[in-house]
């Protein structure tokens, strides 16, 4: 697998983390969260001479969702996000393209993928973990071969993922990952929709202790 990030900026003031994933052998292309500079995406999948398969979304959140329409547009692939997060594409209020000073963002997904779906790249399998929390259709995906997991805005270095927006539900958020997430091999390197990536390991010891404090 060669892994390539693109930090996007995107008007929040806290870049977002787009992921570009290839299968070595057949160069089968995935682009995780493409949030926009998309002519840079594009120049890196032909740098890569890949061919995009899939624009995997983690949320609907527009500072992840912003270069889709166009990346799509030039490279092909099809668009997935959770079904619970499909609507939000097309909403504003729950993507929330105001907050982050774009135009409306219409966008539609090609396929709604639900918990336990697995998605093939090549020779590469990634498992859909379904993360709701930060929003109702929020997932991370999940590469038992190569010991890594995009958990979007589910989880970060030392934190989570915002709970007092649309959809959000801090309580979904802490399950998801206590009982999803940190269930995980400790050695699982976590790529996150922001900030510097982490493994499972380092990040176990504050839901241990954060749980108990919560209920």
């Amino acid at each position: 697998m060669i892994l390539k990030e693109q930090k996007i900026e995107t008007w929040i003031g806290d870049p977002t983390n787009c992921y570009i994933i290839l299968d070595e052998e057949t160069k089968e292309t995935m682009i995780i969260d493409a949030a926009g500079n998309v002519d840079k995406l594009e120049e890196m999948i032909k740098i890569l001479n890949g061919k995009l398969k899939y624009i995997y979304l983690t949320h609907c959140h527009s500072d992840h969702i912003l270069g889709v329409t166009e990346l799509k547009n030039r490279c092909g692939g099809k668009v997935l996000i959770h079904r619970d997060d499909a609507e939000g594409l097309n909403n504003p209020e729950i993507n929330l393209s105001p907050y982050i000073g774009v135009g409306k963002i219409e966008l539609e997904a090609d396929s709604r993928i639900d918990d336990g779906d697995l998605i093939h790249l090549g020779n590469l399998q990634f498992k859909v973990i379904h993360t709701p929390g930060h929003t109702a259709g929020g997932t991370s995906l999940y590469c038992e071969k190569e010991k890594c997991l995009f958990s979007g805005d589910t989880l970060f270095r030392g934190t989570w993922g915002r709970t007092d927006l649309p959809t959000s539900n801090r309580e979904d958020l802490i399950n998801s990952i206590t009982n999803k997430l940190m269930v995980l091999p400790d050695d699982t390197i976590v790529y996150p929709g922001h900030g510097t990536m982490t493994i499972i390991k380092e990040e176990k010891p504050i839901y241990l202790e954060l749980k108990p404090k919560l209920w």
